[in-house]
């Protein structure tokens, strides 16, 4: 089902601002990412679409419907909390019905929607289990399947993984990924995880201070992010973000190092500060390298080796590549002027 939001707010009683003049859509079938770091607002604006706290303003649309004052019962929105929530006293089958039991569904049409679940979910065989002896990944698919069983027209999915170890989190990130084309919901998921965004989302919102600054598939905000913050978060390693200006066609770091963009003209005037954005797999080690650096430290990343590396001019620089590279090293780094990206220093908006 199609989700619109419309210029939604929230301010607290204290006066600091959770959501500021939202607009988000979200269409049938999609799974969408909110992406931002702690306290930008991601949780609170999944908290207004599920019903939990009231807007100020603006308006919530699922499926045509203006939900934005309905009780959270009538809006037919399932959520995923951080911790599971689920009842310690309950085996997981009494978890997994207890939201069709409230509804007052049958018992023939509870215990084919559990089958289905847990079959979904791999936990027919912990069905007369208690949460307390369940892993944590079990205990996460309960959850996810408590959410499920009823086939809500939207799924919210408020940071599920956060509590589980990198392995773990890994792997369900693609059972969610294989839920989500399965049952084919309309889905909003909450991370601060820029990994667990871009391997899930088909549309990623980026989120900052309240407010939705750049918004599009993972793909795109990668290659030609819209904005400083969203280049700098976006990515791992982050993208190198070198100060300076712009001069007689070329770019001079704070430092003193220059650059020649050369495969395109800026049309900037002379002096202009900015931020030139380059991510480190698009830096090329070659004998017949722009500048000359000194390696300050090698970090295995298993199939490449991420080296920062020192210029002459004392800028610091990421680079994702192979070989063998000992700190120390003296290696030669070549620009891809197709990939470099200019940012105003002051607003933060690209320039080219």
């Amino acid at each position: 089902m199609k989700l619109k939001i419309s210029k939604i707010s929230k301010v607290y009683p204290n006066g600091s601002v959770g959501v500021d003049g939202v607009n988000l859509d979200v269409d049938e079938g999609q799974l969408a990412v909110l992406l931002g770091p702690s306290g930008c607002g991601k949780t609170t604006l999944l908290r207004l679409i599920s019903g939990l706290e009231v807007p100020d303003s603006g308006r919530i649309i699922l499926d045509g419907f203006d939900i934005t004052g309905w009780e959270p019962k009538r809006r037919d929105v399932a959520m995923v909390f951080q911790n599971y929530a689920l009842y310690p006293h309950m085996t997981v089958k009494q978890n997994l019905e207890f939201g069709l039991k409230a509804r007052g569904t049958d018992h023939v049409e509870r215990e084919k929607a559990v089958d289905w679940a847990a079959g979904l979910l791999g936990l027919k065989e912990y069905l007369g289990r208690r949460p307390k002896e369940l892993s944590g990944g079990q205990r996460q698919r309960v959850a996810l399947g408590r959410a499920i069983v009823r086939r809500p027209k939207l799924y919210l999915f408020d940071e599920p993984l956060s509590n589980l170890d990198a392995e773990l989190r890994m792997r369900m990130r693609g059972e969610i990924l294989a839920l989500h084309s399965r049952i084919q919901g309309t889905s909003i998921y909450v991370t601060h995880d820029q990994v667990e965004a871009m391997s899930l989302a088909d549309i990623i919102f980026i989120m900052k201070e309240g407010s939705i600054i750049a918004f599009g598939s993972p793909k795109e905000l990668y290659e030609n992010p819209p904005d400083l913050f969203t280049a700098g978060f976006l990515g791992f390693p982050a993208m190198n973000l070198i100060e300076g200006t712009i001069g007689d066609g070329s770019f001079l770091s704070a430092r003193g190092l220059k650059i020649r963009p050369g495969s395109y003209e800026m049309e900037m005037a002379d002096s202009q500060e900015v931020v030139l954005g380059i991510r480190p797999e698009d830096l090329i080690l070659a004998d017949d390298g722009d500048i000359s650096c000194e390696v300050s430290s090698v970090e295995n990343l298993g199939h490449n080796i991420l080296l920062l590396v020192n210029t002459a001019d004392g800028e610091s620089i990421k680079i994702v590549a192979r070989g063998s590279f000992r700190v120390g090293d003296s290696v030669k780094v070549k620009f891809d002027s197709d990939k470099i990206i200019i940012f105003n220093k002051s607003t933060g908006c690209r320039l080219y």
